[in-house]
């Protein structure tokens, strides 16, 4: 490995290590995810799955389904940006979990150039569809963080 990706590779490992401290700001049981957006070495998003500003906190209904209106940890570190002055353009986005179908749409359009994730998502649809997008994408497990 050059030293240059040997440098790119333990940044990314901080970063998912960072990501995984603020997905346990998430108040979802079901799952606690992570997310960090980093542009030119610097942190300019980051967000956890849950609930939208001034809903309650409770992620999941009584059957411990979680409500329709959750909102993805990287669904919310894009929305950090739309109402700040950074742009995610050529930026790298660190998830503790795959993005879905639906925020790899978020991700495709806010021109987020690189993903970096530990865990998979159950439905790898995603992924494949961010590869075809020219996204580059790369998994780092937790054995590997350690």
């Amino acid at each position: 490995m050059s030293i240059k990706l040997d440098k790119q590779r333990k940044y990314d490992k901080a970063y998912l290590r960072m990501a995984i401290e603020w997905s346990k700001l998430s108040k979802c049981q079901r799952k606690k995810v992570g997310a960090l957006i980093v542009k030119n070495n610097m942190i300019i998003s980051d967000g956890y799955n849950g609930t939208p500003a001034g809903f309650d906190n409770d992620c999941e209904d009584e059957n411990g389904l979680t409500n329709w209106y959750v909102l993805h940890a990287e669904a919310n570190a894009i929305l950090k940006t739309a109402a700040s002055t950074h742009d995610c353009t050529n930026s790298t986005l660190y998830l503790t979990l795959s993005p879905c179908k639906e925020c790899s749409k978020l991700i495709v359009q806010s021109k987020i150039k690189r993903l970096v994730y530990i865990h998979k998502y159950k439905d790898e649809t995603s992924l494949h569809f961010l590869s075809q997008m020219g996204i580059e994408i790369e998994q780092i497990t937790l054995d590997e963080l350690s």
